[in-house]
């Protein structure tokens, strides 16, 4: 069973975005006084009464527009009412009906779904018989809300499910693997995660800064569930001037912080910057599953030795993400686009990999044996155990006799020796070192 879907549509600025925040719990759709502002479908995972289901965001419709990314938002809208169970037609009660209500509620009726019509910005200045010309529209009985004011979203989410039927799963799923696409502006994230679902899932625009918020794509492949997250390029601060695009930066570090792996896309024209270096400082810090896609290489003059010298210019810059697996490809001809996928799978499998106390044991004993911890304030490092506490990512716990006198560059040993045992590609793994006598933090 599907579980079902409601997408929120209407003319520009009625306040689709702050409904969505309101349902969803969180920030996640920008919600800014400028028309245009949702210009992709924004997904966010909803619960009402323990009935669960996926609530889309959409881009005002411009039932008559010349503008390409208006008239990109349309069809995104399209696909999101194709998509839905459920459709919520927001209009604006303080402006009342318009002539874009009336074309946009024309398109509605054709899509034969089931439709609430919400008259949004019936706060209490607002005179409440407004809400009967929106009868006119021939949507149904209207459902009077705030949405800045948080009046009548209870009454209106009860109004969604009860419009869900048994053939629909509403229950609790959260077995996707979840993965942000990261990277500078125009690095062509949005192009990859088309050729990976084999739609124009998200708006493609050669234009830098085109993609504004994180958006969700879920999808399924061989059993397996996966969300792609597309972000927002990720610009230095010196560069981001529009309000609207400092939270698209805030939006792009949300999403690494809420992903399990990070595939970080490089622009092949242009090697690596100092920029994508902090960006893929920020999935490691963040201990991310990471994967590193050098997009645009059929635009790259090639000899024997170019992909060597492109791969240790990448390992040299990016030294601290060592484990990630660096693939070529072509978004514009497709070329190894499908092996992406494939190296997610491998990432998250290592990601979750969990190793036996006894074999983790082994593998420090061995590596004491062979390089002994150097004596720091005259005091010898000792280590007792160690066991593996979590996975996703990998973490481990050492006891030892003092975590204080442990040197970074042992640490790093350590870490070095487990991965030749077990690799853990494509994923940091977290050691901790206690003291034998520290009470549990």
């Amino acid at each position: 069973m599907a579980r079902p879907v409601v997408t929120i549509v209407g003319r520009p600025n009625v306040g689709k975005s702050t409904l969505f925040n309101r349902i969803a719990g969180k920030r996640i759709s920008i919600t800014e006084d400028t028309p245009g502002v949702t210009r992709d479908r924004i997904y966010a995972e909803c619960e009402w009464l323990d009935n669960h289901f996926t609530l889309i965001d959409t881009g005002g419709i411009e039932p008559n527009t010349t503008d390409t990314i208006f008239a990109q938002m349309r069809v995104q809208a399209e696909i999101a009412i194709d998509m839905a169970d459920v459709i919520l037609f927001m209009v604006d009660g303080k402006e009342g009906v318009t002539a874009a209500d009336t074309e946009v509620a024309h398109m509605l009726r054709k899509s034969k779904k089931e439709i609430i019509l919400v008259v949004n910005k019936m706060d209490k200045f607002v005179n409440d018989n407004n809400i009967y010309e929106f009868y006119n529209l021939g949507i149904g009985e209207p459902v009077s809300i705030s949405s800045a004011e948080a009046l009548g979203i209870g009454d209106l989410l009860d109004e969604i499910i009860s419009k869900f039927d048994d053939t629909m799963d509403t229950e609790e799923d959260d077995e996707s693997i979840k993965i942000a696409v990261i990277g500078k502006p125009n690095a062509g994230k949005s192009s990859i995660i088309n050729r990976i679902i084999g739609e124009n899932r998200v708006i493609v625009s050669d234009i830098p800064g085109t993609t504004r918020d994180a958006i969700d794509t879920e999808f399924e492949r061989n059993g397996q569930r996966y969300t792609l997250i597309d972000t927002a390029g990720i610009r230095k601060k010196s560069r981001v001037s529009e309000t609207v695009e400092k939270y698209s930066v805030l939006r792009a570090f949300t999403a690494v912080e809420r992903a399990d792996i990070c595939i970080l896309v490089i622009d092949a024209d242009k090697g690596v910057t100092d920029q994508d270096i902090r960006i893929a400082g920020y999935s490691h810090d963040n201990n991310k599953g990471m994967i590193i896609i050098i997009n645009k290489w059929d635009l790259v003059e090639k000899d024997n030795s170019t992909f060597k010298e492109f791969h240790d210019n990448v390992r040299n810059s990016l030294a601290y993400a060592s484990y990630a697996p660096i693939l070529t490809v072509s978004a514009l001809t497709g070329q190894r686009v499908n092996k992406i996928l494939d190296e997610v799978d491998e990432v998250y499998k290592f990601r979750n990999l969990r190793v036996s106390t006894g074999v983790l044991n082994d593998i420090i004993t061995e590596a004491v044996l062979m390089n002994q911890p150097r004596t720091v304030r005259g005091k010898r490092l000792k280590i007792y155990y160690g066991t593996q506490v979590a996975v996703n990512p990998p973490k481990f716990l050492i006891f030892v006799n003092d975590s204080s006198i442990v040197h970074f560059s042992y640490e790093r040993y350590l870490e070095n020796k487990i991965r030749e045992s077990f690799e853990y590609k494509g994923t940091p793994i977290i050691i901790e070192f206690r003291s034998k006598n520290q009470k549990n933090l």
